[in-house]
């Protein structure tokens, strides 16, 4: 597929990230619960990191690019809500009407949110900073 180009490092650059960010995500969610923070607080917390990381990550690692640019930001932002959005239709709308239990909603997202945002990554985020 065209998209994913003929850079196989970036893919790789971009799953290596990803690992990474789920791993600080899970152990900073976990750890900030063990230090007696509320649900919601350390899980607002641990993504804030999570995605602060990921971007750094993704935009000098991954797709080399600068850090610093405004517009790059907020495209990656958006890309982030977007994720967001379609967990939440995986998880709340599409998988209880299929009668999916909640580990195969789960895993839907797992798989479907890196393909989605490798492509609009790839696409719009980092396409125009170049």
């Amino acid at each position: 597929m065209a998209v994913f180009g003929s850079d196989g490092g970036q893919v790789l650059r971009f799953s290596v990230v990803g690992a990474a960010v789920a791993g600080l995500y899970v152990l900073g969610y976990t750890g900030l619960l063990a230090a007696g923070l509320a649900q919601a607080c350390a899980n607002a917390l641990a993504f804030a990191a999570a995605v602060a990381v990921q971007y750094v990550l993704q935009t000098a690692w991954t797709f080399r690019r600068p850090l610093g640019l405004p517009e790059q930001m907020a495209r990656f932002a958006c890309t982030i809500a977007a994720g967001f959005a379609v967990s939440m239709v995986i998880t709340g709308v599409i998988g209880p009407a299929l009668g999916w239990g909640d580990w195969l909603s789960a895993a839907a997202v797992t798989v479907i949110l890196p393909v989605q945002n490798f492509i609009i990554f790839r696409l719009w985020v980092y396409a125009a900073a170049g």
